[in-house]
């Protein structure tokens, strides 16, 4: 696995962002996917894209405050709090680069956590689905080692889901740098189970559509 890690830093804006709400103690790493270059959307950057006023970044890195590391893959833009930042190399290389330099990048934290969320940071409903992955990671069986919502068409939102570090790694083990791969690829081997999660919450921004559906109902 490779990835250049940029470091730990943070700013702080004067608002405050919601976070998840979870009852369960769960020790677990968090990996948010922010170098997408938006295409659709014309190449803006969709981490600081704002819906209900807050940029899809700091919701992101707010519905995971209770993660005892957050790494950001992307590039350094100013944060709400703290986290560590890193980056694919070259950068571009899909999701699945994406997650294996985050997994580089808490190796070099020494993490020994048990589970990892990777979020993509184009999910607005993230602060209400965390907390049913976190529920359900906490009381899953062992051999269970990665847990999906599907959203309403059946689609698998592994870009909103939670992983057993340990399988995620060995899973990463055989692709190298990860770039062009398919993140379906990624996890094909591992034993992922569906879990429900409330479907209004659950997809992504990737026209002006979607991003103008999602601001209507932060609206609401």
């Amino acid at each position: 696995m490779s990835g250049r890690e940029q470091g730990v830093c943070g700013f702080r804006y004067g608002r405050k962002v919601p976070g998840a709400k979870t009852r369960n103690t769960l020790r677990y790493d968090a990996i948010v996917l922010s170098g997408g270059e938006g295409t659709r959307l014309g190449g803006v950057d969709k981490a600081m894209l704002e819906v209900g006023g807050v940029p899809l970044l700091d919701a992101a890195i707010a519905a995971t405050t209770a993660a005892r590391n957050t790494v950001v893959v992307g590039p350094t833009r100013p944060t709400a709090r703290a986290v560590i930042w890193t980056e694919e190399e070259p950068t571009g290389g899909g999701p699945a680069a994406g997650i294996i330099a985050g997994l580089t990048a808490l190796a070099g934290q020494r993490s020994t956590n048990e589970w990892c969320v990777v979020i993509a940071v184009d999910q607005p409903g993230v602060a209400h689905v965390l907390p049913t992955l976190l529920d359900a990671a906490a009381h899953t069986t062992p051999e269970v080692e990665g847990l999906c919502p599907h959203d309403s068409r059946g689609h698998e939102q592994w870009l909103l889901a939670a992983y057993r570090t340990q399988p995620l790694r060995a899973a990463c083990e055989d692709l190298g740098t990860g770039h062009n791969v398919s993140v379906k690829r990624l996890v094909s081997d591992l034993r992922v189970e569906q879990i429900s999660a409330p479907l209004e919450h659950l997809g992504d921004i990737n026209t002006w559509a979607d991003h103008e559906a999602w601001s209507t109902r932060a609206r609401s």
